[in-house]
């Protein structure tokens, strides 16, 4: 029977931070839990968007036009005007509905790379918000429409279900919804750790090192690359589900360029190809602007929203920031904030086998009679050459 302790060291931290993740709805208010919603969001687009450019090596700037598919997908699915399914069906459609959009794209993202793709992914945005501005009877236009709350079973993740209290804490909907958040961050997590370590993971970092020696090793890079397009479409469109859900109403403006501009930012700070680093870089990114805008009329010449004078506001003062941020993860750390807190996990590791107590300088090592190293070699030294 095998040891269950080295399995319990190493699942012992996760299993520690998720402990903690599902108790902090009883201690935080609103506006902390939103911060937290609006992160897990970010982190599942975050995620699809890393396995896109991180992994298979393909430049997407479309990511906001699948994030709108979902949400738009979910809103109307489930509403008034529209089928007003069942919220659970329209939920899982509307991620389908995302993956769909990614299919009929992936040809292009099959045959075309780099910049070029980057390109064409950029016109969807355009394309997107401009259905969305003109289709009023799906979108409801410039004005948006509200969200169905979603139900699961006779539960309604909403203020507007029965009343519940747990442990002497009344949950409202953005606990109801925190629960939701982790649950569907959880499932993100584990299948593109699994996809990253599995074949199709091996397949597309092989498509991105060298087309020509994936091919040798009968790895089908058109496919792959539509593949990777599709998947990254569904994590974006259970992201635009997520983030409906979380602010109630959805309008076109938020789904523009600057959107798939901030998920680019995340995955570099992050790291390219890690589903941990793509999760930091989302809550980075995220959790910033909302934090200056609370903080505001506490921080050095940011202003307060809605001050004029021409001083900067809290969005643009952190869009600066992490544009700060990525210049310096490029230029002293490539591999973003992943990559540093693994480089650091090993100096820790190694730091206590290097350096001992205080004044004392460092053991020499044994040598192969069991001496020390300076006897060893002061018998080598004797000893005369035949």
């Amino acid at each position: 029977m095998s040891d269950p302790r080295p399995l319990l060291l190493r699942r012992g931290p996760l299993l520690l931070t998720a402990l903690l993740l599902c108790a902090l709805p009883f201690y935080l208010d609103a506006f902390w839990l939103r911060i937290g919603l609006f992160s897990m969001a970010a982190a599942i687009g975050a995620v699809g968007l890393g396995l896109l450019s991180g992994t298979a090596g393909q430049l997407s700037l479309g990511h906001a036009f699948f994030l709108a598919v979902g949400a738009y997908g979910y809103v109307w699915l489930a509403g008034e005007p529209g089928p007003g399914l069942p919220p659970a069906v329209a939920a899982v459609l509307a991620v389908l509905l995302a993956g769909a959009a990614g299919g009929l794209f992936s040809p292009v993202a099959g045959r075309v790379k780099g910049i070029y793709l980057g390109v064409a992914t950029l016109a969807l945005v355009f394309l997107g918000h401009h259905v969305l501005l003109t289709a009023d009877s799906v979108t409801g236009g410039f004005n948006g429409r509200s969200v169905p709350p979603l139900e699961l079973g006779g539960f309604t993740f909403a203020e507007s279900g029965p009343e519940l209290t747990v442990l002497g804490v009344p949950f409202g909907a953005e606990e109801r919804l925190w629960y939701l958040g982790l649950a569907l961050f959880a499932v993100t997590w584990f299948t593109a750790r699994g996809l990253l370590r599995g074949r199709p993971g091996r397949a597309l970092a092989a498509v991105r090192d060298s087309e020509t020696a994936a091919a040798v090793m009968g790895v089908h890079v058109a496919r792959y690359r539509s593949a990777a397009f599709v998947v990254s479409s569904m994590y974006a469109g259970l992201a635009g589900v997520l983030l409906a859900l979380s602010f109630r109403r959805v309008v076109p403006d938020y789904f523009s360029l600057a959107l798939s501009v901030d998920y680019l930012a995340m995955i570099v700070i992050g790291g390219l190809g890690s589903v941990a680093g793509a999760t930091a870089g989302a809550v980075f990114v995220t959790a910033l602007p909302l934090l200056m805008t609370r903080y505001a009329d506490q921080l050095p010449l940011v202003a307060a929203p809605g001050s004029g004078g021409g001083s900067i506001g809290p969005t643009e003062a952190s869009r600066y920031l992490y544009g700060a941020a990525i210049v310096l993860i490029l230029l002293f750390a490539p591999d973003g904030l992943h990559g540093l807190a693994r480089r650091t996990r090993a100096r820790l590791r190694r730091r206590p086998s290097v350096t001992g107590p205080p004044g004392s300088g460092p053991s020499p090592a044994p040598g192969r009679d069991g001496s020390d190293a300076a006897s060893d070699t002061t018998a080598r030294a004797k000893e005369h050459t035949p």
